[in-house]
């Protein structure tokens, strides 16, 4: 494939050893390049050949940099357009949203190119043999791989997909070529816990340490499932197990390998009502993205900037909404953090959008936070809500209302306030 030269900057290492905008770039290093990860893998040597064709002739570039010193080169037909998923796993949450929201939440993205640069949880089951090879020869390592099954009956079952079944064979020669990866487990009760669980994370973490942690993560199950695969969700009990299970499993790998390398999320926890791990558990937080470890990393953040912030607060009273699994740990943290002076309320919002077995405060939408929070002025004189709750530009509720329509629904005036400890802390002193 050749790739036309949009721009080449005029202080580059490219242009001074003669390239320019218009140049077809044919390879480089003897290669053709596919997207942006080959361009940055083969630009990024000491000796880099471009074969370039400029007027319909072919000519030869030797360029001689350091390693660290870009090209300098523009081409805008390398940019990596994320391709979808192609399984139909029966706790797909695309799946359970209801219709008319945005488009863009319902594209399924499965791209290991994305995992490789922004931490996306992949399949590897729409990778074909060549594709899989290209992911050896650029040595895309970490990966972050959805395995939830070891097993291939289960995997495929899980998937629906042939492909889900080779996932060891994949691993293995992952291992064997020096990349690593960390690993990502759905439980759905019933179908990948218990016995199979135990197997899984016998064969992962036989792959140590290519396979540097397995997050267990519950199923989330919104109302929305008419025709969908049966799943419940998990309760006190079922949580409790799992994180018993982990825990054994933590010993194991300590003794063995100095690491407790299976790490249940946030949300296990906060349903089985056990307390958080320690900071130290967390060993450097693996797997901060997928939920395993924030709270701790929040109450960190919010003991240590009320240790160091000497500010007076305002006298005021605010309410903080909230996802209903959240709460407990949220009014238990007010309790022993909140500034002198400040009266807090922990209001835990009830998911009907989604379905009341939704619990996290990310999955909240303008809309229920209207509905439940207009007696908010009897409580509070102003509510402070987390950032997690708008998509990324800040603007946008899941259910499409704006922040500016929520504001002017509500009673008392409402802040975002980002999700870190130290934020909110700052946030409760009214500075």
């Amino acid at each position: 494939m050749v790739h036309v030269i949009d721009e080449v900057s005029p202080r580059s290492v490219a242009y001074r050893w003669g390239v320019r905008p218009g140049d077809e770039l044919i390879s480089i290093c003897g290669e053709e390049l596919i997207d942006d990860i080959d361009y940055q893998a083969l630009s990024s040597r000491s000796r880099v050949d471009l074969l370039i064709r400029r007027n319909g002739t072919e000519k030869n570039i030797q360029i001689l940099k350091s390693r660290e010193a870009p090209l300098g080169l523009k081409i805008s037909s390398l940019q990596c357009t994320p391709r979808t998923c192609r399984n139909k796993c029966v706790f797909c949450f695309i799946d359970q949203m209801p219709e008319g929201m945005r488009r863009t939440l319902y594209v399924k993205d499965d791209d290991w190119r994305m995992s490789l640069m922004m931490g996306n949880y992949i399949t590897l089951t729409n990778v074909d043999d060549a594709e899989f090879e290209r992911i050896i020869r650029r040595k895309a390592s970490p990966l972050y791989i959805s395995v939830h099954a070891t097993d291939p009956e289960t995997r495929v079952k899980m998937m629906r997909n042939p492909n889900a079944a080779h996932i060891m064979e994949r691993l293995n020669r992952l291992k064997d070529a020096g990349i690593s990866f960390h690993c990502q487990i759905v439980l759905c009760p019933a179908l990948n816990d218990g016995d199979a669980l135990e197997n899984t994370l016998k064969d992962l973490s036989a792959l140590w340490p290519a396979a540097r942690s397995a997050a267990l993560v519950p199923v989330g199950l919104t109302k929305h499932r008419d025709g969908l695969y049966p799943l419940k969700p998990y309760d006190r009990e079922s949580a409790s197990k799992v994180i018993a299970q982990a825990e054994r499993w933590q010993k194991i790998m300590l003794e063995k390998a100095g690491t407790r390398f299976v790490y249940p999320s946030d949300e296990m926890y906060c349903v089985s009502g056990k307390e958080l791990p320690a900071d130290e558990e967390y060993e450097g937080y693996p797997q901060i993205e997928n939920g395993v470890g924030l709270l701790r990393r929040f109450e960190n953040a919010l003991r240590e900037e009320k240790e160091q912030n000497t500010s007076p607060a305002r006298k005021r009273r605010v309410m903080i909404p909230c996802g209903t699994s959240v709460a407990p740990v949220m009014a238990g943290w007010m309790k022993d953090y909140a500034p002198e002076g400040v009266e807090v309320t922990v209001r835990p919002v009830r998911n009907t959008f989604f379905g009341e077995t939704v619990t996290v405060t990310g999955l909240l939408t303008g809309g229920d936070l209207r509905d439940q929070l207009q007696d908010a002025a009897e409580y509070a004189d102003e509510i402070l809500l987390c950032s997690s709750t708008l998509r990324a530009e800040g603007d946008l509720f899941l259910d499409d209302m704006s922040l500016e329509q929520l504001k002017e629904a509500l009673p008392i005036p409402l802040t975002v306030v980002e999700n870190r400890g130290g934020d909110l802390y700052r946030a409760l002193l009214g500075k």
